[in-house]
């Protein structure tokens, strides 16, 4: 989230895509409610189901699953065409005046770059052009035809009202009072909000859909401001948390990364980071990133990092690949390449794509691990449960260990929501029986490896053995003293330069915040983001002070914000070039002449002047981005692809077949439905339930009364073709599995014209299982194709192909 849940109350208008806020967000989605009734603020839902979102929403219009793109850049296109855009927020705050180079182009879904065999492209000719000054060429009139808003007007031309049409299926009459709701938040006195979920991550261009909308948003002018911003319902509790620490295969706390082994030394890995600026005067942050990286290094591995050894680089893993994503994981697996799989507070068996797939990863493994306070599918992936999961269990060799851990309710820490707010929890009851806390179980596996290690030597055992572990109790660190080494620590005294007798930072004492991390040595600290989360001054994230001057949702008394307790982050650009708020009624911060103050710890240096340095100062150009130069895998521009399993072909490519970048392996193909199969002509998605929340609700039997049986959602018209009664059971299958389900016969769903052709939309809740409280029942990766994003990997589960008939139901 670049605001926050509080400041939704601020919006004039709410876009719901890629999600349903009201059905998985239930809490959160009460300031949606209250921006409605004291702002008068409108809500809009686009989405394939009538969901319970949309039936609170002032406007409904559906859309095709994985459609999303070709939606978004037709709104683009309407706003440009009809003069819809915050011309001085765009010209001022954005790359649209900055020179392409000579070379790029775009044709038929293809940029310039593109190598088919090895399904990637050569980046070279998605950048700037540079000058002699070493900086990047701008054009202020924007009449070069090179330059990026000329590029992205040519691009988004293409997608009239009457191509999304024939794309998306939503009526043009329908996308047109969407485009015009959303262009009137042009003005710099209305703000827009997106609020998006896994219905635009789960897909093979997801972060493609979230960029999408994110550019729509600059050009309406409203990021880093109150009542805008493109905003992540993360999911709970703490999945947030779980990315800023760095728990991707390719990540280090702080969204910092892990090396390749094509960076052996410390300096090849700097010289990629430093990102020197692009304009004159930009702040470009990360110019830091050695602050943050020297400073991570001393908090992990203590005296043993040292200016002599590189600040133990050579401790770190090296990736020989982009990713060791869930996908890839479970290809080793079924490539009999993985012996040990630690499953912690997930439920793989569950969540991940094409089950018949990981069944056989699993069985494949020498020994599971499964830290869980609940019982898993995973943990029981070798019991037989009948047509559930149907195996012999005298066929699976793999060993399984369970350890019981205690839940978020019976520990005390922290958890990050989705807008970044770190809040402190204290246990509700006691853990039962023999469960352990998820750090005591981590740290006795660390001990006991290290001890081995210790008695047995090995190829290199530094890393384990010089790990740094200052714990009072080593078997059990506690959260207070985890959450202080992630904020930081003064490892050595710093003396003021300009007086030797005066110390600017004092051995052992807390950091006051990232700004004064270094990269000598002197200061450790865990996770730079959270740098000020647990100060001199006590821990920050167990404040519970709700006042809010001027009314402004901000609340910054509130627990902790990272980054610096920042509510809305690049709030710079919620000002002018000189400095005052674009809506005098939502100030968030102003210039007063000598510094930046206002209601919001300001995103920018406090005394750098307003039109000397850009708001963005993350990104070397000081400005955001239109066109993403060398940072997306599929493009600098989003391209409307079709999902790998679709009804229809790409009216835009009729040649490429999902997204042209998407890894996917070999076996996997083989599994895909072509497009436009008749064996399986109906397009699916799946959708959670506020119910049963996720996976683990489901051990509940309150929540599993509430929705008592599983079911699958299709039309009156579906249902009548295929002869299909309301109530009645139904066989779903796809390319790769089966399952059975009662049917929800309903007016929420309706058939779609796409391009001439009738589609239909089946929906597939996620929840069920065959352990808990819950009725036994289907998942829906049984079905789903193990394929994910091209940038991040996530699993493509909202867009796929199934064939649906009625039945008899299971046998018992």
């Amino acid at each position: 989230m670049t605001n926050s849940w509080t400041d939704i109350r601020n919006t004039d208008l709410v876009v719901i895509m890629g999600g349903n806020a009201a059905e998985a967000h239930p809490c959160g989605f009460k300031w949606v409610t209250e921006a409605k009734a004291n702002r008068g603020a409108k809500l809009i839902v686009v989405d394939p189901r009538y969901t319970r979102s949309a039936s609170v929403a002032d406007y409904y219009a559906p859309i095709r699953q994985g459609t999303d793109i070709a939606f978004l850049l037709g709104v683009i296109n309407y706003c440009i065409q009809n003069d819809k855009v915050q011309w001085e927020y765009t010209k001022a705050f954005t790359n649209a005046a900055y020179l392409v180079k000579e070379g790029f182009a775009y044709q038929d879904g293809l940029f310039t770059g593109y190598d088919e065999g090895k399904r990637d492209y050569n980046k070279d000719s998605w950048d700037y052009e540079i000058g002699p000054d070493g900086y990047a060429v701008v054009d202020e009139t924007l009449q070069n035809p090179r330059c990026v808003w000329n590029l992205l007007k040519q691009h988004v031309a293409t997608y009239t009202p009457e191509l999304v049409e024939r794309i998306c299926g939503t009526p043009k009459d329908k996308f047109l009072k969407v485009a015009e709701m959303i262009a009137e938040c042009s003005s710099p006195t209305k703000a827009m909000t997106s609020m998006y979920a896994l219905g635009w991550t789960q897909h093979s261009k997801g972060s493609q859909n979230i960029r999408t909308m994110a550019m729509l948003q600059l050009i309406l002018g409203n990021i880093g401001i109150r009542g805008g911003g493109m905003n992540a319902l993360r999911g709970h509790s703490n999945i947030q948390g779980l990315t800023d620490v760095g728990l991707m295969s390719n990540m280090l706390p702080g969204y910092l990364n892990l090396p390749t082994e094509k960076e052996a030394d410390l300096a090849t890995y700097m010289s990629t980071r430093g990102f020197k600026p692009l304009r004159p005067n930009q702040m470009s942050y990360w110019q830091n990133y050695r602050k943050f990286f020297v400073s991570f290094q001393k908090s992990m591995f203590g005296p043993a990092a040292t200016a002599e050894n590189d600040w133990a680089y050579d401790y770190l893993p090296k990736l020989d690949v982009a990713f060791y994503d869930i996908l890839r994981a479970f290809e080793l697996m079924n490539q009999g390449k993985m012996n040990l799989y630690i499953c912690q507070g997930f439920n793989p068996f569950q969540a991940f794509p094409n089950r018949g797939k990981l069944a056989k990863g699993l069985a494949k493994l020498k020994l599971l691990v499964i830290m869980d306070p609940l019982q898993t599918e995973t943990a029981r992936f070798w019991e037989d449960h009948g047509v559930y999961n149907k195996v012999d269990p005298s066929d699976i060799q793999t060993e399984v260990l369970q350890l019981p851990t205690t839940c978020f309710a019976e520990d005390e820490g922290s958890l990050v929501n989705s807008g970044r707010w770190l809040q402190w929890h204290w246990p509700g009851g006691s853990p039962p029986g023999e469960a352990r806390t998820d750090v005591w179980i981590m740290s006795q596996i660390f001990l006991r490896l290290r001890e081995m290690y210790r008695k047995e030597g090995g190829p290199f055992p530094d890393p384990i053995l010089n790990l740094h572990w200052p714990y009072k109790d080593e078997n059990e660190p506690t959260a207070e003293e985890l959450a202080k080494e992630l904020n930081g620590y003064v490892v050595s005294d710093v003396a003021d330069p300009n007086d030797p007798t005066k110390k600017l930072l004092e051995a052992g004492k807390q950091v006051s915040g990232f700004g004064v991390l270094r990269d000598d040595g002197s200061t450790a600290c865990g996770c730079w983001i959270y740098s000020g989360c647990f100060t001199e001054a006590g821990n920050m994230m167990a404040r519970r002070d709700n006042s809010d001057p001027d009314d402004t949702g901000a609340y910054l008394k509130w627990s902790f914000a990272w980054p610096a307790n920042r509510r809305i982050i690049y709030n710079r650009a919620s000002c002018d070039l000189d400095g005052k708020p674009w809506d005098p009624s939502r100030k968030l911060i102003e210039w007063d002449g000598s510094k930046w103050t206002g209601y919001d710890v300001p995103d920018i240096a406090p005394t750098a002047k307003p039109r000397d340095v850009g708001p963005f100062i993350m990104n070397p150009e000081g400005v955001s981005r239109l066109f993403a130069r060398k940072m997306m895998r599929d493009g600098p521009f989003p391209v409307h692809y079709e999902p790998f399993e679709s009804p229809v072909a790409n009216l835009i490519a009729p040649k490429i077949v999902g997204n042209p970048v998407a890894r996917v392996f070999p076996d996997d193909w083989k599994q895909f439905a072509e497009t436009a199969s008749p064996d399986f002509p109906y397009a699916a998605t799946s959708y959670r339930l506020t119910e049963h929340f996720h996976y683990w609700t489901k051990n509940n039997h309150v929540n599993a009364v509430l929705q008592p049986e599983q079911f699958v959602e299709i039309s009156e018209e579906l249902a009548k073709e295929k002869g299909i009664a309301l109530g009645g059971w139904v066989r779903v299958w796809s390319k790769r599995g089966e399952i059975l389900a009662k049917a929800v016969v309903t007016k929420r769903i309706k058939p779609m014209t796409v391009d001439g052709k009738t589609v239909h939309v089946v929906g597939i809740p996620i929840h069920w299982g065959f352990v808990g409280a819950a009725r036994k029942g289907f998942p829906a990766n049984v079905l789903t194709p193990f394929v994910g994003d091209a940038n991040i990997e996530t699993p493509e589960f909202k867009a796929f192909l199934v064939n649906i008939e009625a039945s008899t139901g299971p046998v018992a």
